[in-house]
């Protein structure tokens, strides 16, 4: 397939991802409680390892030792570090009741640029090496599920419907693509090998700074030993990927 294709395909794929908060709907608040870490645990670990493991070696060599690069690395740190930023001024003085329509509006506003950003720095990483990619999209897309079913919950919890929640988070969801293809265009214009380390300080940010913090402070040993050896694991599965798919 070509770059494009690619692209396309992947974003659709990951804006499917969004249908899986449906899955809050059919199990029980206990179980989702139990897997739901975990995953988080996972996603972290795929995250963190993608940006050491294949981010920043590939960029490198791109960037042939120029600096930039660990300045477009702290860019992207930053860039996500200030969207997370603006969007907690929400901050509500109101009672919770009067506070749920507005933040599920913004769950659904800085899901949809967030999606938009990482449809570009995923697009941008399949436009310089298709295996790349394709390890980017699957550490995004480990983040991608315990994210959709935190918000569809958030957004049934505040007040809206089953099927109207659903679609809008689909909508949300397509901003991916709208990212992925604006990436494209936009490299036949200028060089975007800057969106491979834009992409790795995206993926430690969101790793390290929403994730890890989510995972690291519960009392239970055996909790906190089963989310360590899940971000092992996502770690592990970029390791793999390097190892399967490296000439």
């Amino acid at each position: 397939m070509s770059a494009l294709e690619w692209i396309i395909s992947s974003s659709l794929l990951m804006s499917a991802l969004a249908l899986v908060g449906s899955v809050t709907l059919v199990l029980k608040e206990e179980t989702l409680e139990k897997i739901t870490l975990p995953l988080v645990a996972f996603a972290a670990g795929s995250l963190i390892g993608g940006a050491f493991l294949h981010m920043i070696p590939a960029g490198l060599a791109t960037f042939e030792g120029d600096d930039t690069f660990y300045l477009w690395i702290l860019l992207g740190f930053m860039l996500f570090f200030a969207l997370e930023q603006l969007l907690h001024w929400h901050h509500c003085h109101r009672s919770d009741a009067e506070c749920k329509k507005p933040l599920t509006y913004l769950i659904l506003l800085g899901d949809g640029l967030h999606n938009y950003i990482g449809g570009l720095a995923i697009a941008g990483t399949f436009l310089i090496d298709i295996q790349l990619g394709i390890m980017a999209w699957l550490a995004a897309a480990a983040h991608e599920i315990p994210q959709e079913l935190g918000d569809f919950a958030v957004l049934i919890h505040g007040g809206w419907k089953k099927k109207t929640a659903l679609l809008f988070n689909v909508l949300s969801a397509l901003t991916f693509l709208l990212g992925g293809i604006t990436a494209y265009f936009v490299s036949f214009k200028m060089d975007i090998s800057f969106l491979i380390p834009l992409a790795a300080g995206n993926f430690i940010y969101i790793g390290a700074s929403d994730l890890v913090p989510e995972i690291n402070k519960h009392e239970n040993l055996m909790k906190n030993l089963i989310h360590f050896i899940s971000f092992t694991m996502g770690i592990a599965l970029m390791w793999f990927i390097k190892v399967t798919l490296s000439p």
